[in-house]
């Protein structure tokens, strides 16, 4: 039997799904329900289903952060979207990260029973022993899972460079974008090929850089803005990152004018601007 979640925050659709559809017959059950995104999650988690029906567009849950982190952690598993959201590229970006079906509400009942028939065959055949038959779900599941980890990444870089001067924590990075700490830290090395503490460190000290630029603002005011509390620390950071310490840069700065001269300066690795 296929473990099914079902996730919607309106009530009369998740009843509709649990006993409309006939699960049984179809070689599934209904492994438990959840009134919207966060609870959803928690879930999945604990349940670990093979096939998830939900609405994306949830209060306090960023749909496609939803379904990127479950796409990363449980690339086997199958989900049909259902929502009333109509943006094109919305969608296209959902079915990138692995969506089987993105069917809009109110869903009709052979389009529904489409999702749930495909998505069984991709378990089946899944389930199937090692041929030819079953490469090809392997290595879809491979690429799907791959850009859901890449969207992780994207999303929690995006997220590191907005805060970077705050007290950040990999915790927090990833609450934000709904793995576990593990997790991320994982997809990080994997796609980066740097720590979180490596690229934050580098974060801080290419604004630091910008900021030193501005001859009024003292060494240990410009640490504390990106996030250090301990000024040696910075500074022994900024050498080990740049050669110099931060008032050699100020002083190479003022002799050269011209080097260095457009603000906005990115940490660069491949594939990614950081």
């Amino acid at each position: 039997m296929y473990r099914v979640v079902l996730v919607d925050d309106e009530h009369i659709i998740l009843e509709g799904l649990s006993r409309v559809i006939p699960w049984e017959k179809l070689g599934c059950e209904v492994s438990g329900t959840a009134g919207n995104g966060r609870e959803g999650l928690e879930l999945i988690r604990a349940v670990r289903p093979d096939i998830l029906m939900t609405d994306i567009r949830m209060p306090n849950m960023d749909g496609l952060r939803m379904i990127a982190a479950l796409r990363s952690e449980f690339p086997r598993l199958q989900i049909t979207v259902l929502t009333a959201f109509r943006d094109f590229e919305y969608a296209q970006t959902a079915l990138n990260l692995g969506v089987c079906r993105y069917l809009l509400k109110p869903s009709r009942m052979d389009e529904l029973n489409e999702a749930i028939d495909t998505m069984i065959a991709r378990l089946d055949a899944l389930h199937m022993p090692q041929d030819a038959a079953r490469e090809a779900p392997e290595q879809a599941e491979t690429a799907e899972s791959g850009a859901a980890g890449n969207y992780i990444v994207e999303q929690a870089l995006d997220y590191m460079r907005a805060h970077c001067a705050e007290h950040l924590s990999l915790s927090d990075v990833a609450d934000r974008v709904y793995v576990s700490q593990w997790h991320l830290s994982k997809l990080i090395n994997r796609h980066v090929g740097q720590s979180f503490f490596d690229i934050l460190g580098c974060m801080r000290i290419q604004r630091a850089k910008d900021l030193l630029r501005d001859s009024s603002l003292k060494i240990y005011a410009v640490a504390e803005q990106v996030g250090y509390s301990d000024v040696a620390h910075f500074s022994k950071s900024f050498k080990r990152l740049e050669g110099m310490t931060p008032g050699e840069y100020r002083d190479s700065l003022a002799a050269a004018p011209s080097k260095n001269s457009a603000g906005g300066e990115q940490y660069e690795v491949p594939g990614y601007r950081i």
